[in-house]
């Protein structure tokens, strides 16, 4: 067997794995629907993609610009889906508007501002869906307020629960953009079944106000089970599929 053969077993095997971990945490929280998965390919190749996209994977995630435009260039695949999931600063939305299918990391005001005007263009230039939209919650610190991003000790980035709302309506009323929920990552330390209820709990005021945004983008390799405990309806896994990243060189 070639070493292409090998990673794609490889890869194929590690996805079943996932897929049937995914689909006993819905079981066990009686869940009809089963979550999302998207597959966090950061620092694998391109080729990584193409071997994914084969085993019938739709949806890949990104936290870098730089790697995710090379890699969405490299793969031109118009079915699949991008979703840029990293910290994101406003100079860099023009260019992940060209391929992402939707930003998971939403957190500030100027950030809203900076992806409509960048959708605007694209779409004039060429037609493009509304970018999705989820505003990243920092969990680590409930009452915090004023726009501060991961000042927690064990932030993991976002903004405070108190800020979504308004970051809700400003999405929501950017045309271009379409709000599709909440985001997070359990913060380090502590318990994630807990971090997340208090995820599902922005979730509910969100909706209240917004009733098409009932997605929620929680649980990664380590914390998945909880997260579909909470009512995750994306997970975002990359290492119990892809292994341990490569070297970086």
């Amino acid at each position: 067997m070639n070493t292409l053969d090998d990673r794609t077993s490889q890869l194929a095997d590690n996805l079943a794995s996932v897929n049937a971990r995914i689909r006993r945490a819905a079981d066990a929280a009686d869940r009809a629907d089963v979550p999302a998965l998207i597959v966090v390919t950061k620092f694998h190749p391109a080729a990584d993609v193409t071997l994914l996209r084969g085993l019938g994977v739709a949806d890949v995630g990104e936290n870098r610009d730089q790697e995710a435009a090379a890699k969405a260039a490299a793969v031109a695949d118009p079915a699949l889906r991008w979703h840029f999931i990293g910290q994101l600063q406003g100079n860099k939305a023009k260019s992940v508007v060209q391929y992402a299918h939707s930003v998971h990391s939403v957190d500030r005001a100027s950030l809203v501002a900076a992806l409509g005007r960048a959708v605007a263009v694209q779409q004039d230039r060429d037609g493009r869906a509304p970018l999705e939209c989820f505003i990243q919650v920092d969990l680590s610190q409930s009452g915090r307020s004023g726009g501060e991003r991961g000042a927690g000790p064990r932030g993991r980035g976002g903004a405070a629960p108190s800020d979504v709302p308004a970051l809700a309506d400003a999405v929501a009323d950017t045309p271009g953009l379409s709000l599709a929920g909440v985001m997070a990552v359990a913060p380090l330390g502590v318990d994630p079944a807990a971090a997340f209820a208090l995820l599902a709990r922005v979730s509910a005021a969100v909706v209240a106000q917004h009733p098409g945004a009932a997605a929620i983008s929680a649980g990664m390799s380590q914390d998945l089970e909880q997260a579909i405990a909470a009512g995750a309806t994306h997970l975002r896994v990359g290492s119990d599929i892809l292994g341990p990243r490569p070297a970086v060189r």
